[in-house]
């Protein structure tokens, strides 16, 4: 009788897990999770899942000896992260219990306590991606793109040699959740640093997109889109768009430098505001179309018949880009280029091809298990990531010590020339933004455009 290695490495590792799996709350959490990528799995790595978890028991069992049946999760957190990180497939990873909460909070549309400022780690402090309208946070005066240098009396960010610094990201959200005003240290352009106390107030978890005004005679609409995590993503995006066509925008810039990605149906209809789209994915056994009409979800077969011009915005546009932008917005950013978007930033994460389900872990976190591959309607394999038509990084320095966006200068500059051979008028790369409600500049005009009330495969981290 002839006997398959592969199957004896899996009943051997079957046969360790589960003698572990009695003795430790560490080897429960290991077991789960190599128990789905070994069964599940189904994104484009090649690595051998059964000799990694092999390998990996051994060195979870190796760990737990000291601490035997009372082994943390934290070490099998740190062991799995480890196996994770040699399969190759940035789309496969580990949440712990806060970072599965946070993830429940967007995409449940939850209201939480929160300022209404999303921030995000860069050298010098936390750079602030978001503010939502109306928030304790815009109340305050802090606008996008200001920093915060210290919070809660920490620094912030990372340090001149690229170091985590005591808050980030996390820490701020844990500070937001207590409910009480969190002093920060704030910098921005053009002024001197200022101390102020944020306040909290019950909001959305989910960040909504925002509309602002740039260019010459503020005629070029900016969407800030954060997230399509959210179940009214798309229709937030729609209302925007509108919102900038009642405007009179000439030109369109989205940007998704932050946007982590999110659930699949929300970025396709999202993208066909731009052009019909059609989404293939298939899993093991199995597979499945979607499709996108003017800002919709749409049947396949409504939108593989529709005109390329059936659209919502029909006009010069640009999407940018960076290493945060992830997954569905790296969908969304392949189809709207595919409807003639120029693409300008930075090379993305890497994770469009593929898309996700997140498994319940014995520690309450979740793992995001790759599950699906993504394909044209040509039967193409989507690309990983995306290369920007025009390299323009988000200069951080220039960000915060002159006001400038380098990557949406680029972007007008593009469009103009764009606009130009359109024969339609676009800007010609000057980079201040108006925001809604605030005094334009002498170049730039703004519109108190107004807002609703209210109303997943593939997420980044927030």
């Amino acid at each position: 009788m002839r006997h398959n290695p592969r199957f004896l490495r899996v009943l051997a590792l079957a046969a360790l897990t589960s003698a572990l799996a009695q003795a430790s709350p560490a080897s429960d959490l290991f077991g789960a999770a190599t128990r789905a990528v070994e069964t599940r799995y189904f994104g484009w790595s090649t690595a051998d899942r059964a000799a990694l978890s092999g390998k990996y028991a051994a060195v979870l069992e190796e760990r737990c000896a000291p601490q035997g049946d009372a082994c943390d999760y934290a070490t099998a957190r740190k062991v799995v992260g480890e196996l994770l990180t040699e399969l190759g497939d940035p789309h496969t990873n580990l949440r712990d219990p806060e970072g599965a909460e946070r993830l429940a909070e967007v995409s449940q549309n939850r209201a939480v306590s929160r300022t209404g400022a999303r921030v995000v780690r860069v050298t010098g402090g936390l750079l602030v991606v978001s503010v939502m309208p109306g928030s304790p946070a815009e109340a305050s005066g802090v606008r996008r793109f200001d920093l915060l240098t210290r919070v809660n009396g920490q620094p912030a960010g990372k340090d001149a040699a690229g170091q985590d610094l005591a808050a980030g990201p996390n820490e701020f959200v844990r500070l937001e959740r207590t409910g009480a005003p969190i002093p920060v240290t704030l910098r921005r352009a053009g002024a001197p640093d200022r101390d102020l106390s944020l306040t909290t107030a019950r909001l959305q978890a989910r960040d909504e997109p925002t509309l602002a005004w740039a260019g010459p005679g503020g005629k070029t609409a900016v969407i800030q889109l954060p997230t399509f995590l959210s179940s009214d993503s798309s229709e937030l995006f729609l209302t925007r768009l509108g919102e900038a066509r009642a405007g009179g925008a000439a030109a369109l810039v989205v940007d998704l430098r932050y946007n982590g990605g999110g659930s699949l149906g929300e970025c396709v209809a999202a993208a066909s505001a731009f052009g019909p789209v059609l989404y293939q994915s298939r899993w093991q056994g199995g597979g499945h179309t979607y499709g996108g009409l003017r800002g919709e979800e749409a049947l396949p077969l409504l939108a593989r018949a529709a005109k390329p011009d059936w659209n919502v915005w029909p006009g010069p546009l640009a999407v940018l880009v960076g290493p945060g932008t992830a997954s569905c917005a790296e969908v969304f950013t392949y189809h709207a280029r595919r409807a003639g978007a120029v693409v300008v930033g930075e090379r993305t994460r890497g994770v469009g091809n593929s898309g996700v389900l997140f498994e319940p872990m014995p520690d309450g976190g979740v793992l995001s298990l790759t599950v699906l591959r993504a394909y044209t309607d040509a039967d193409e394999a989507l690309p990983a990531f995306l290369t920007p038509d025009v390299s323009a990084p988000t200069d951080i320095a220039a960000l915060t010590a002159e006001g400038r966006d380098t990557t949406l200068e680029a972007a007008l500059t593009a469009l103009s020339a764009l606009a130009t051979q359109q024969g339609a008028a676009g800007g010609d790369g000057a980079a201040t933004v108006t925001r809604a409600g605030a005094t334009p500049p002498k170049a730039a005009r703004t519109t108190d455009a107004p807002r609703p009330g209210g109303a997943s495969l593939g997420a980044g981290r927030r």
